[in-house]
């Protein structure tokens, strides 16, 4: 059967497909979203058991390496200390990730300028402002107005409640005179647009049953599904093809069967996350484009940035929050911008996390020989479990070329397409910021109370955020899109992840993320009117 030409096809139905495709939808143009995973269903989510963490190290692992679901794509990331974790489905990693919400801050649209590392985004932060407040809208975010160190937020929702961990957290950083304030997340604290309020099924990760959790298969899928978009699963993108004009004509992908397709398009839309969306362009080769589609800079997969995380960890005696959800509840911003005292450049963001459950206690505490075998086994566990809090620091990764996606030469997926390959170092600057974040949480840590510090630096299933190898700006030799997504090299070849990140910041990306696509999903409509009329 032929495919008919759509007028948009969007490839990838997580964060920024969502929010694209939600807003293209008043266009009224024919638009189409493949996604090589399905549609979930929550009352199969490990929250709706008892052995939801046993779960977390199987089927429902963050890493696509672990899960090896029909959905899911091998990753070779043997050359790299933080490993590559992603979810492949309709809301992508929303349905994974924990839901902690900051954004950007203006500082990290201007790095070059402030800090003379990196590069300048083509854009600032005042043009996705309004888009910020339209994703928290949609997404539902839960926060409190008015952090002095974090750009001005108006959740629509109240916080989160601090629990037992955060008051823990918060006596420790007021003792010690450092900032702290209640995170903003997408986990909804009261009944918000048909979907339920948090009743702390269990952690966050790794999916929500309950619904409270925003991931966008309930937030902006339903709403651009009755607009008209449509959405077909499990349809894995094999390759973007092109016309004798050099443009984008449409995509080569296997269907549920497996049967090779060809869907044509008039403008194509890439929102695969930073691993994937290189992949895709490396592995679009053609006569024009010898070396990867839209890579005449040569920058296509370069520049990954991951955000180490540097973990400290420890346990009170008074009972802490344990796997209640949000695991993050506060968040400081007290080094996240230069001081070049500290002996590195620009900074990170911390999130204060609640503790863990029962399972994953047992596992990483007898790894880290804090609990022993023997007659002292259950008084030990006694201690720990449901009496950790946690300081983790997401430092700022800088873009640096030799940190890449390429095509692995022998590992390839289960349609035979050649799986990414990641080759990641972490650099001198970012080791100096662990360092320093350690020390700090150590100095929040015991000043809380606790005693017996374990560390995870970096944490090594930590590689949540892919950004960075299909950067924005002016210069077509500088970068792969321009200021509004578009691609250099193909007119009508958009780009809206993380991929697209020009610098990091020093917190979780995915509001800024769906800002950016709403922001370029505006700029398609106000400059190419002439197209969408």
């Amino acid at each position: 059967m032929k495919n008919e030409p759509v007028d948009v096809l969007i490839i990838g139905a997580g964060a920024s497909g969502a929010a694209v495709a939600w807003s293209l939808a008043d266009t009224r143009m024919h638009i189409l979203c493949l996604d090589q995973g399905g549609w979930m269903n929550p009352a199969e989510y490990p929250s709706t058991g008892r052995d939801w963490e046993a779960k977390f190290y199987g089927d429902w692992s963050s890493s696509p390496n672990i899960r090896k679901r029909p959905e899911d794509y091998p990753v070779n990331d043997d050359n790299s200390p933080i490993k590559v974790v992603n979810f492949n489905a309709v809301g992508g990693s929303t349905v994974m990730y924990t839901a902690h919400w900051p954004r950007l801050h203006p500082s990290d649209f201007k790095v070059k300028t402030l800090d003379g590392v990196a590069d300048d985004w083509p854009i600032d932060y005042d043009a996705l402002t309004p888009f910020f407040e339209e994703n928290d809208r949609i997404m539902g975010t839960s926060g409190l107005s008015g952090d002095p160190l974090s750009p001005l937020s108006h959740p629509p929702m109240p916080p989160q409640p601090l629990g037992l961990s955060g008051p823990l957290i918060g006596k420790a950083m007021n003792k010690l005179g450092w900032h702290w304030w209640p995170s903003d997340t997408t986990v909804a604290t009261m009944d918000y647009e048909g979907r339920a309020r948090c009743i702390n099924l269990g952690h966050c990760t790794p999916a929500c049953a309950q619904g409270a959790k925003s991931s966008t298969d309930i937030t902006y899928w339903p709403h651009a599904i009755r607009a008209g978009v449509e959405v077909k699963t499990h349809c894995r993108v094999r390759e973007i093809m092109t016309n004798e004009h050099g443009m984008a004509s449409g995509v080569v992908y296997y269907d549920k069967d497996g049967v090779e397709q060809f869907q044509p398009a008039e403008v194509v839309i890439i929102a695969c996350n930073g691993v994937g969306t290189p992949r895709l362009l490396l592995n679009s080769v053609s006569g024009k484009f010898p070396n990867g589609l839209a890579n005449s800079s040569g920058l296509v997969g370069k520049n990954l940035m991951f955000h180490p995380y540097a973990q400290i960890y420890g346990y009170v005696t008074e009972p802490t929050d344990s796997n209640r959800a949000p695991p993050t509840c506060l968040w400081s911003k007290e080094w996240y911008d230069t001081d070049l005292s500290r002996g590195f450049v620009r900074g990170y963001g911390v999130q204060f996390v609640r503790g863990a459950g029962p399972v994953f206690e047992a596992v990483t505490s007898e790894q880290k020989g804090i609990l022993p075998w023997g007659k002292d086994h259950h008084r030990a566990f006694r201690k720990l479990n449901g009496h950790r809090l946690g300081f983790s620091a997401i430092c700022e990764d800088l873009p640096e070329e030799h940190n890449r996606v390429t095509l692995d030469p022998v590992l390839k997926d289960s349609h035979g397409i050649p799986a990414p390959r990641i080759d990641y170092t972490i650099s001198e600057n970012s080791r100096k910021m662990m360092d320093h974040a350690l020390a700090r949480g150590r100095e929040v840590l015991e000043a809380a109370g606790a005693t017996d510090f374990c560390i995870n630096a970096p944490i090594s299933w930590g590689g949540w955020h892919l950004l960075g190898t299909a950067r924005m700006g002016t210069d077509p030799a500088r970068s792969v899109v321009n200021e509004w997504g578009r691609s250099h090299d193909v007119k009508n070849l958009f780009i809206v992840d993380g991929s697209i990140f020009v610098t990091s910041g020093g917190v979780n990306p995915t509001s800024t993320i769906q800002a950016l696509a709403l922001y370029i999903a505006d700029q398609m409509k106000q400059r190419l009117a002439n197209l969408f009329d």
